[in-house]
């Protein structure tokens, strides 16, 4: 069944047509990846499913429901989270602080409560850095921080942009490992990632775009060998 549908999208950022008619959907309990060069629209993507960009036409569906031009506070409570490229935690407060940040609808202290039993469970480490102010953090860290705000959320949809940039490989093992998780426990995520070989290994179908077109789709594991995709991305 489809969570998410993109119907011809086209956005753009003053005269740049970022978003050329883009079409894709996600259904529910998948994990679907977007893959692309810099610059080719992916982060756009994103942003525009969580209305932080507004198309200029097109159709977004979410859960049934036109969310197209929906504020992003508004998508969040719709069970949407966005993981940002660069993160974007709070530096100068807490973990613990920005835990809670992920939670700002939820007034129920229990309820936050055990939903941060559930981050620590994907995120042992966080649970020791709790008083530690974000900003101090490794990168590392502070990618799972991210992930474990959007997770407070307890979103129905999960999407991840570039959630490896910048970080060592085994903790880049240790994230697609945790989104493997996520998703078998039904989790549905939509993943951007510039390292295509690992997230075409964990998706169970991609999207690849090129400056602002989707041109081409497929199962996961048809795309890690598609003689095209090994040229462009897997090299």
């Amino acid at each position: 069944m489809s969570l998410l549908r993109l119907e011809d999208i086209n956005t753009f950022y003053g005269g740049i047509h970022a978003l050329k008619g883009v079409s894709l959907e996600v259904n529910e309990g998948e994990i679907v990846t977007l893959i692309g060069s810099n610059g080719a629209g992916k982060s756009t993507t994103l942003k525009t499913i969580s209305g932080q960009v507004k198309p200029k036409s097109g159709k977004i569906v979410y859960n049934g429901k036109d969310i197209t031009n929906t504020p992003p506070h508004v998508t969040a409570l719709t069970g949407i989270a966005h993981v940002p490229e660069g993160r974007r935690i709070f530096p100068r407060l807490t973990v613990k602080e920005n835990l809670e940040m992920g939670a700002f609808s939820v007034r129920d202290k229990r309820v936050i409560e055990e939903r941060m039993e559930r981050v620590f469970h994907y995120f042992p480490r966080i649970k020791e850095r709790l008083q530690q102010k974000g900003g101090t953090m490794s990168g590392g860290e502070q990618q799972m921080l991210a992930i474990g705000r959007a997770l407070m959320m307890q979103p129905k949809l999960l999407m991840l942009d570039e959630p490896s940039m910048g970080l060592a490989p085994i903790i880049v093992e240790q994230i697609f490992e945790i989104i493997k998780e996520l998703n078998e426990e039904g989790m549905t995520i939509l993943l951007v990632e510039q390292n295509a070989f690992q997230a075409l290994q964990i998706a169970h179908r991609g999207y690849v775009i090129q400056t602002g077109e989707i041109v081409m789709s497929g199962l996961g594991k048809e795309l890690l060998v598609n003689e095209q995709v090994r040229e462009a991305y897997l090299a």
